[in-house]
């Protein structure tokens, strides 16, 4: 590939992929490229555009809590539960934090407008019950994004991701798999958050990257695949069979929203075969950005206790394989939110809405787990209430 000069975000973007060998396409000359689809930029100039060797410097990306930032955690979470409500109603209004929650206003600003990522790191997992760790997550979330959305059909709020091979579909699921995994988003939620509760003996890195990169290296090297992720006919398989784009230009912002299970299906959800195939320009379009992920990906290191903030629908994510050890300090086992910010929240495409009003506006029941439970689990009671 020929290096591409066209304004300085993007040759910053480009410069240091466009060199990569190991792309399974070429670049299109001018003569061969077709234009970009109507409506759809050359180029984006945005924060969000940014590849792994941006942040070298981890101050750019985590909020260390300080002596102060910790004490202010702790007695929030003695003044809510002094209120007696239930946990999954706390709010910066119940969950006062004076000075870092200026801080957390910040973070949420820089994932929704800025790089669109962050982490918060500091909470001793030891020193916190795992109510009062789940509690203390939530309401630090809640400055960055105050709505919480279900994740699956049954209800789920808190998705525990942990390793489970007692079944070969349990063991092939992303969820519950410890394999690694491609670049994809999640079906819904403006914000993806997780809780790292413990880490894996070794691996279970987490790893991002920037979709508005990808858009603009294939926009400078290959418009025709720009072309094809904007087409209406990729048929989504789940969590419904629909026929829609991968990537998405709306408010003047770039939306990629895809997952290859839901396209190619996999061990765990095996595509229905009277559904249609994707054709080999959409394979290639696939691999194209999985391909460019990895080589302006970001790797983050989590430790014990962190909390990390994506914005789903700018930013990739991506998994990479561990192994447990033996004791429970070492198996990986994470929380996971969809948020949406009322305030800050992007407008979402017509054809993901109702994947959003599913997640975010369904009034059916909301099950708030602070441990897995196995999926035939339902409550036992002997009142009603």
């Amino acid at each position: 590939m020929s290096s591409v000069n066209s304004g300085p975000v993007l040759a910053a973007a480009i410069a240091p992929i466009v060199g990569n060998n190991g792309f399974p396409f070429a670049a299109a000359t001018n003569a061969e490229a077709p234009a970009l689809p109507s409506g759809f930029p050359s180029e984006l100039r945005s924060k969000l555009a940014w590849t792994g060797t941006d942040f070298a410097d981890e101050s750019k990306y985590i909020l260390c809590l300080t002596g102060t930032d910790l004490a202010e955690v702790k007695q929030a979470i003695v003044d809510y539960k002094s209120l007696d409500q239930d946990g999954y109603l706390v709010e910066p209004n119940t969950f006062q934090l004076p000075t870092l929650g200026l801080k957390l206003r910040e973070l949420g600003q820089d994932v929704h407008f800025g790089k669109g990522f962050g982490v918060i790191r500091g909470l001793d997992r030891a020193a916190f019950s795992v109510e009062d760790l789940t509690l203390a997550y939530m309401g630090l979330q809640s400055y960055i994004a105050e709505q919480r959305g279900r994740q699956d059909k049954r209800g789920n709020m808190l998705v525990h991701i942990v390793a489970d091979n007692s079944t070969k579909q349990a063991a092939e699921h992303h969820r519950h798999s410890n394999k690694s995994i491609t670049f994809h988003n999640e079906e819904a939620g403006d914000i993806v958050s997780w809780l790292t509760r413990s880490t894996a003996a070794t691996g279970g890195k987490c790893i991002i990257a920037s979709a508005y990169t990808i858009y603009n290296v294939l926009a400078a090297t290959r418009p025709d695949i720009i072309r094809t992720l904007a087409r209406f006919d990729w048929p989504f398989s789940m969590p419904r069979f629909q026929c829609r784009p991968v990537i998405f230009y709306e408010d003047s912002k770039l939306i990629m929203n895809f997952g290859r299970a839901a396209l190619l299906g996999n061990q765990a959800h095996p595509r229905p075969q009277h559904l249609p195939s994707l054709t080999a320009r959409q394979v290639e379009a696939l691999d194209a950005i999985e391909a460019i992920a990895k080589a302006s990906q970001m790797e983050i290191q989590t430790q014990a206790g962190d909390i990390h903030f994506i914005n789903n629908l700018a930013v990739l994510h991506r998994r990479e394989g561990f192994v447990n050890g033996e004791d429970a300090s070492t198996k990986r086992h994470l929380v996971r939110m969809r948020l949406r910010s009322t305030e800050h929240g992007w407008r979402i495409p017509k054809e993901l809405s109702q994947e959003w009003s599913e997640a975010f506006e369904n009034k059916s029941i909301k099950h708030w787990h602070l441990e897995p439970m196995p999926a035939y689990y339902f409550p036992l009671r002997r009142q009603p209430n």
